[in-house]
């Protein structure tokens, strides 16, 4: 049975970044939380409970030092945690507060912002916090009408459309050719702001799936890029599953199966790779 492994799996940068920086202010500080899942990974979450960090749904419940997590805040979290005065480590991936930053340039300068993402993510809510009264958020293509009227009825003549960094790709160039096609009187501004990593991770994911029997695509189902990298695989190999961790691999799925693709999104720690692989081979 032969298995490919895509060099691109597990953590990026932003990922990595986060959960290290984390571990450096539980060492400096008494009293740490973060507002919400710095990741989305149980195992990263369980250990970093372990080692001292309170998680916290609600910003009242906040103490002491407080982490923004890498899925970053929205303009009115960080307002609110300035006002009780406490700490705030910010470790919002440099690619999503770019988008922040993006969003509010542009919202500032008269124009009317579409942001491409999961509406009920947090990546997607904190950027569309910065991006002002005309603003949507587009999930699927069939949102577009709904944008279209938005903005012509704002009477905006600029638009920018940018995207949540973890976007599938191919979905986001489809969408925002189909807006500027429908406001072709308008002045619209594409800024494909999709993480370069996610990108060539969708893509190579894209180039094992064509090539394999099976696809497994490691990761928490509540991650973004993670449920985007199962969906490309289903699109490109007869079979595809998506596992949290070896746990849930079932070995009677590999029955008859000669090639075998794994993949892992962005916030799918190395053990739990390295996990899965030995399971399979251990058939």
């Amino acid at each position: 049975m032969e298995i490919i492994l895509g060099k691109t799996a597990g953590f990026c940068f932003g990922v990595k970044n986060a959960i290290d920086e984390a571990k450096k202010e539980i060492e400096n500080n008494e009293q740490i939380c973060c507002l919400g899942e710095i990741v989305h990974n149980k195992n990263v979450i369980k250990s970093l409970e372990n080692a001292g960090m309170k998680f916290i749904k609600d910003v009242d419940e906040a103490k002491g030092t407080v982490i923004i997590r890498a899925h970053g805040a929205t303009k009115e979290i960080y307002q609110q945690l300035e006002k009780m005065g406490l700490k705030i480590k910010d470790l919002t991936c440099p690619k999503v507060l770019k988008v922040h930053n993006l969003a509010k340039e542009y919202s500032q300068n008269n124009f009317f912002i579409i942001l491409i993402g999961i509406r009920e993510h947090p990546e997607a809510k904190g950027i569309i916090s910065f991006s002002g009264e005309n603003s949507y958020i587009i999930q699927e293509k069939e949102d577009i009408e709904e944008a279209i009227k938005k903005v012509n009825k704002s009477k905006v003549e600029d638009i920018l459309i940018i995207s949540q960094t973890t976007y599938n790709s191919k979905k986001f160039d489809e969408i925002a050719e189909i807006i500027e096609n429908n406001l072709k009187n308008k002045n619209v501004v594409i800024q494909k702001t999709i993480c370069n990593a996610t990108e060539v991770r969708q893509k190579e994911t894209i180039e094992i799936s064509e090539q394999v029997d099976l696809m497994i695509v490691i990761g928490d189902k509540k991650s973004s890029n993670t449920n985007k990298l199962y969906d490309i695989s289903k699109e490109h190999c007869k079979k595809a599953i998506l596992i949290e961790n070896a746990d849930e691999l079932n070995l009677e799925i590999l029955n008859d199966i000669n090639k075998i693709g794994v993949m892992a999104g962005a916030s799918t720690p190395k053990e739990d790779i390295e996990k899965t692989i030995i399971k399979i081979r251990g058939k």
